[in-house]
């Protein structure tokens, strides 16, 4: 058996049909990683969400923030984006938004010495937290009134951690952490607002940093895997593997077999 861990699809179907091919994965062999955002911008949302449902037991899928707000917006909370509009025809709408809702927020194969969650995990975390935290905001999301709670915890504060958090302050940083984060300030305090790669930027404030590498982040047993940082791009270290490098942006889709870390990539016109 072969894991594959894939960076964000992002309703890009057919480059990652296309992917699926050229790794020869087989879904009664094989497992599948994806690092969440399955859905937006692309134009085949609705067959990534149907083709990845039917794979079952054969796929794990992080949420992201693109799937985060579709969910939002299955319940009437935005206005969804252009492209999600066949998602909310289609006769299986529903049976996909609460299979999608029931996606984790953090993923951890301890055997395996890996874990994903879509952005990373907050540097001031352990994996104990950081397994409690994901836990903690999947029950409201999986719970009777998603709406109510996705309703509280969009917004950018609070920015540092406190174990003493509680209700939606406590639950957006948890979220904001899992899926929305990619500098954090020294002491640990996230930043979601710059974007940019920060091993090619030029005007980079200089109390912002990747946060892989905060220097009070806490030593994980495991290697995190993470996506939704396109102009990062694919970058490996010891300790962090990114994936996302930009398919819905016109560059690649990239998987990684993880007891080799060979990568294989397909391009996305």
């Amino acid at each position: 058996m072969a894991i594959y861990a894939i960076g964000d699809i992002q309703g890009c179907y057919d480059p990652f049909r296309r992917l699926l091919d050229k790794i020869q994965f087989s879904p009664t062999e094989d497992k599948l990683w994806i690092a969440g955002d399955l859905v937006n911008r692309g134009n085949q949302s609705l067959e990534v969400l149907r083709f990845i449902k039917e794979l079952d037991k054969a796929a794990i899928s992080v949420l992201g923030n693109h799937d985060i707000s579709l969910i939002a917006s299955h319940y009437g909370l935005f206005k969804p984006n252009p492209s999600l509009k066949p998602i909310f025809s289609a006769p299986d709408r529903e049976e996909l938004i609460n299979w999608l809702r029931n996606r984790p927020f953090l993923h951890l194969d301890k055997k395996r010495g890996y874990c994903m969650a879509h952005a990373g995990i907050s540097p001031v975390w352990s994996i104990k937290q950081a397994v409690s935290c994901a836990k903690e905001i999947q029950l409201p999301l999986r719970g009777k009134h998603p709406d109510r709670w996705l309703k509280h915890v969009y917004g950018n504060t609070p920015i540092k951690w406190k174990d003493n958090l509680e209700s939606y302050q406590r639950h957006r940083y948890i979220l904001n952490s899992f899926v929305r984060m990619r500098y954090s300030k020294a002491k640990g305090a996230l930043d979601f607002h710059l974007k940019k790669n920060p091993f090619e930027i030029k005007d980079k404030p200089p109390h912002l940093i990747p946060w892989f590498q905060c220097p009070i982040r806490k030593a994980l047993p495991v290697k995190v895997i993470f996506g939704h940082w396109s102009s990062l791009g694919f970058y490996q270290d010891e300790n962090v593997i990114a994936l996302d490098t930009g398919c819905v942006w016109n560059h690649r889709l990239t998987a990684i077999q993880l007891t080799t870390e060979i990568t294989t990539s397909v391009k996305c016109p």
